[in-house]
């Protein structure tokens, strides 16, 4: 039997953000949502999704 992952959740502690695994952002072997948090929020901006507050 085989699983198909179509969403996961952004690899960011703070995040609460689901992606579309085809649409996640790869960083370090991880999915995020944005450059935001696959960049760990180097210029503190947060992912800017609707009810998200992580800035890293």
């Amino acid at each position: 039997m085989s699983v198909i992952v179509e969403m996961v959740k952004c690899a960011c502690a703070d995040c609460v953000c689901i992606v579309s695994a085809g649409k996640a952002v790869e960083a370090e072997g991880r999915s995020f949502c944005s450059d935001s948090c696959a960049g760990h929020h180097a210029d503190g901006d947060g992912c800017e999704h609707a009810g998200c507050a992580c800035h890293g």
